[in-house]
């Protein structure tokens, strides 16, 4: 999920030593848009989650050249280069277990009990399937991680605590 399409997966392919050596881990490659504009939106991230302008910036200038070289968009783009927010994408199966506890919206590829979409507080990583608690349901239900083609966190107070307590800090 960090990359759907074959060109993302090249151009993660490409930039994820680069981030590594920054020490820094793609979280999601998206290119977008039509051909008059098209977007190439970058999100990264240390290994405690967080991500500076700073680290912004020196990712961007470090995979321009490499993405202007290779040429995988074909064409003119916008980089945007990002944290993955607080509402962020969960693309990784250990996002999910990192993220246990925290309400997630999840969309599959496929209907399960007739629908796709599901929302529940995650409760971590089973055998490579992803728990989560949903609404109105009184067990546990185990989803393919496979099978989930979108995931996010959903904004909340208990979200919101860990981000606001650096800037806290004289």
């Amino acid at each position: 999920m960090r990359a759907k399409t074959v060109t993302e997966q090249d151009i993660l392919a490409a930039i994820a030593p680069v981030a590594q050596a920054l020490g820094l881990e793609i979280v999601r490659v998206r290119l977008f848009g039509r051909q008059r504009r098209k977007v190439l939106q970058i999100m990264a991230e240390r290994a405690d989650h967080t991500m500076t302008v700073e680290d912004c910036a020196a990712l961007s200038r470090a995979i321009s050249a490499i993405i202007d070289v290779q040429d995988p968009v074909g064409g003119a783009y916008d980089l945007e280069v990002s944290s993955p927010g607080i509402e962020r994408p969960l693309t990784r199966l250990e996002d999910f277990a990192h993220w246990a506890g925290h309400e997630a919206r999840l969309e599959l590829d496929r209907l399960v009990e007739g629908r796709r979409r599901f929302r529940g507080v995650l409760a971590g990583v089973e055998d490579g399937n992803v728990a989560i608690d949903l609404e109105g349901e009184g067990e546990t239900a185990l989803i393919p991680y496979a099978w989930i083609g979108d995931a996010r966190l959903v904004m909340s107070d208990a979200l919101m605590k860990p981000q606001a307590a650096p800037a806290a800090k004289p």
